[in-house]
C-alpha cells in the first residue's frame, strides 16, 4: 500500500483519499517539500461521487499492510458560508450524509497545523456535508441552513466506509474552490481554481503533523 519507507516498529499507514486527478497531482507534487512522513503514506484517487469513493476505500483498506490505517479525505469543496473565498481551508469536525454523521479525529490539532502550513489562509472548522451531485444556487442555501459550512461529494462516504472497515482515526480537510460570492465555472481557467490548487499543494506538512500525533503514546 505504501509508497514511502517503513520505520522501525511499523507505524500505522496514512491513506489520503481524493476524487480527481488534479487533486491527486496537487497532493503528490506537494510531497517533495513536505518533509518526512511519520509512516507509510498513500494518496488514493477514488473517482467522483460517494459510490466511487466507497468502492475505492474498501479496496485500499483491504490490501495487505493497510491494517489500522488513518484515513484523511481531501481535495476541493464548495463553501457555504458567506464571505468564504477560494483557497480557504475547511476542517470537518464531522461529516454528514443522508441523516448520518461521522465524528472526525483531532480537528483542533489539524486546524492549528494547517494555519502554520499555509499562513495567511483562513481555516474554517465545522460540519462538512455530502452530496451525490454538484450543488448550486438555492440548494446551497438549504444546506447552509442545516449548519454545514461546506459540501463535497466524497468525504462523508470516505470516512463512513473507512470506519466500517475497522476502528481508525479519520479526518477531512478540503480547500474551497468556489463559494456563494465566487461561483466556479471551470477550475483550470479561473483565478480561484489556481489559488485552491496552490493551497492544496501546501497542506501535507499539516497532514503529517496530524498523523504523527496519532502515533504518540497516550497518557
Amino acid at each position: 500500500m505504501a509508497d514511502g519507507p517503513g520505520t522501525a516498529g511499523p507505524a500505522a499507514p496514512l491513506l489520503i483519499a481524493c476524487a480527481l486527478g488534479i487533486e491527486r497531482f496537487a497532493l503528490r507534487s506537494g510531497r517533495a517539500g513536505a518533509g518526512e512522513a511519520p509512516g507509510p503514506v498513500t494518496v488514493l484517487r477514488t473517482g467522483m461521487g460517494p459510490r466511487a469513493a466507497e468502492e475505492a476505500v474498501v479496496r485500499a483498506l483491504g490490501r495487505d499492510g493497510a491494517d489500522g490505517a488513518a484515513v484523511l479525505a481531501s481535495g476541493f469543496c464548495a463553501g457555504l458560508r458567506p464571505g468564504m473565498r477560494p483557497g480557504d481551508l475547511v476542517v470537518a469536525d464531522e461529516t454528514r450524509e443522508a441523516g448520518e454523521s461521522t465524528a472526525c479525529t483531532g480537528t483542533g490539532l489539524l486546524a492549528q497545523a494547517l494555519s502554520r502550513a499555509v499562513p495567511g489562509r483562513t481555516v474554517h472548522t465545522g460540519p462538512l456535508t455530502g452530496s451525490d451531485h454538484v450543488v448550486r444556487g438555492h440548494e446551497r442555501a438549504g444546506l447552509r441552513a442545516t449548519g454545514a459550512i461546506a459540501v463535497d461529494m466524497e468525504s462523508a462516504a470516505t470516512l463512513r466506509t473507512a470506519l466500517r472497515s475497522g476502528p481508525r482515526p479519520v479526518a477531512a480537510v478540503r480547500v474551497v474552490v468556489d463559494a456563494p460570492e465566487h461561483e466556479l465555472v471551470r477550475i483550470g481557467t479561473i483565478r480561484g481554481g489556481i489559488s485552491a490548487f496552490r493551497v492544496l499543494r501546501a497542506v501535507l506538512p499539516a497532514f503529517y503533523e496530524w498523523h504523527r500525533s496519532l502515533l504518540l503514546p497516550r497518557r
